[in-house]
């Protein structure tokens, strides 16, 4: 990191930080040897997404996968960033011949041997690469992995807008006790905004997402056929920039603890990002990739025949399924997004509560 600083010109721009914080071979958070999915910190985990808090997370979430992969005449899965290979696992299992092939495409090279242990069972149909294709057809997923890209980070102070980087503290070696290594922000002016107006002239701390925006309009080009499903954490863009939200949303996690301070503890904790999915939405239809539906977590997998499922769960099991859709837990801050590429259908995982309009 220091050396990248150094060849910044002393100053590095967030979003290339959080990309060497999290995918530096070797050095990363996600390129490390360490434990980052599940449900309890006796685990060596940091945190726990929705495929290792409930097998039903899966099963719902097949059911539109089905359906997808029914209207547009394909057996292809393509799966971003399958972390520990959970979600992979229990939608081949729901699927099972309905799926010809299942492809991940994950940058980390580490996982990519936790994903291969977790379908061993499935190697002849699951292959993996580490960049799209030129085409591509079938129906794409993604969980949590909208938020695990790098951001940048927009400060207004005094009224004017800065873009914060990072810099080294000293010139000389950082003190032992220093939690940041050396480490400190440092703001510069810039053009860059929010895509909204920010009401007030308070000094107001927020992100920006060129990457997942540059991301969704790389699948446009490549999708000939078929759609895609991502499930996250964010607002659309008048809650992102809500004038209340003046610190933003960055975070990291850590032994199922979490905190705002990415600078402290470089390459052993997760930093992520609410999704922005106005931006999201607008930039895949930009480029040719409209929306099928967007809504909460918990109304698409009610939609997608959740409710049935935990009836016919024991009790462990209705306790894990009842936090996927409590809007305490992951039912309400967790959204869907959905693209397509052809004629618009009626996705199951959309038909009540759909909340496209507010995008």
């Amino acid at each position: 990191m220091y050396a990248a600083i150094q060849r910044a010109d002393g100053w590095l721009p967030f979003d290339r930080f959080m990309a060497l914080a999290l995918y530096a071979p070797g050095l990363g958070y996600y390129a490390n040897s360490a434990r980052q999915f599940g449900q309890m910190p006796s685990s060596g985990s940091d945190f726990v997404t929705a495929p290792e808090m409930s097998p039903l997370f899966g099963q719902a979430l097949a059911a539109q996968v089905a359906q997808a992969l029914e209207v547009s005449g394909s057996a292809e899965v393509w799966e971003f960033g399958a972390g520990s290979g959970a979600l992979a696992l229990q939608l081949l299992q729901a699927l099972d011949s309905r799926v010809r092939r299942y492809t991940i495409v994950d940058l980390s090279g580490t996982l990519r041997e936790r994903q291969r242990s977790e379908l061993a069972a499935w190697s002849g149909r699951v292959e993996w690469v580490s960049e799209l294709p030129q085409a591509m057809r079938g129906v794409v997923v993604g969980n949590e992995v909208l938020d695990a890209m790098p951001v940048k980070l927009l400060a207004r102070t005094g009224g004017h807008w800065h873009e914060r980087g990072v810099v080294l503290a000293a010139q000389s070696d950082p003190e032992p006790d220093d939690p940041h290594g050396g480490l400190a922000w440092q703001d510069r002016l810039t053009d860059l905004r929010p895509s909204v107006e920010v009401a007030g002239g308070h000094d107001y701390l927020t992100e920006i997402h060129p990457q997942a925006e540059a991301f969704v309009r790389t699948l446009a080009d490549r999708l000939v056929h078929g759609s895609a499903f991502f499930i996250d954490y964010g607002f659309p863009e008048t809650e992102y920039y809500h004038p209340q939200r003046d610190g933003g949303t960055l975070m990291c996690h850590r032994g199922h603890m979490a905190d705002g301070d990415p600078l402290a503890d470089l390459g052993c904790k997760d930093i992520t990002a609410h999704v922005n999915f106005t931006g999201l939405a607008l930039a895949a239809q930009e480029a040719g990739l409209p929306t099928l539906g967007y809504t909460s977590q918990a109304r698409f997998l009610i939609n997608c025949g959740l409710v049935p499922m935990l009836a016919q769960a024991d009790l462990a099991g209705r306790v894990a399924g009842q936090r996927l859709i409590a809007e305490h837990e992951m039912g309400e801050l967790f959204k869907v997004i959905a693209f397509h590429r052809g004629e618009f259908w009626d996705a199951i995982g959309f038909r009540e509560g759909d909340r496209t309009h507010t995008l």
